[in-house]
């Protein structure tokens, strides 16, 4: 096998097994992985529109913002508000509850990266990554996220 095809499939194996741990650990919390990056999404970025929130996602491609963001919605977790400036345009904010569960969120992701922070390499793992995805809709989603 040539390396280029293990990397490819090393990171899908890579991905797999984080989003497996990852939904496992979020169970307690009735979340999908996907819901909880536009919790952490929403955390960091105040007043984005589902758009916006859908710019910055990086999970997997075939899913719905929209309907992401209403079932998010529906269980208290986020509130949508008219704009000020275009009543048209709607905003999006976590709630109180919100807040609370994206604080557990976070806690849940940040063990996660502290175990892989330890890995040997890993700044330099990152680089070639990031220049794996660079153009990509994912890389660049990645980018907007980062600032």
């Amino acid at each position: 096998m040539r390396q280029a095809e293990q990397i490819r499939y090393l990171v899908l194996a890579v991905q797999r097994a984080g989003n497996r741990r990852l939904a496992a650990e979020l169970l307690p919390l009735e979340l999908t992985p996907a819901q909880a990056e536009i919790l952490r999404i929403l955390g960091d970025h105040t007043g984005l529109t589902v758009n916006g929130v859908g710019e910055m996602l990086v999970c997997d491609s075939g899913i719905n913002p929209s309907r992401l963001v209403d079932r998010l919605v529906r269980a208290g977790l986020v509130e949508r508000t008219s704009d000020a400036d275009d009543r048209r345009r709607v905003r999006l904010a976590l709630t109180t509850e919100g807040l609370r569960v994206e604080g557990e969120v976070r806690l849940i992701e940040d063990a996660m990266y502290s175990e892989i922070d330890t890995l040997p390499g890993v700044a330099q793992l990152v680089g070639t990554l990031t220049s794996l995805v660079a153009g990509q809709p994912a890389g660049e989603a990645l980018k907007r996220r980062i600032g």
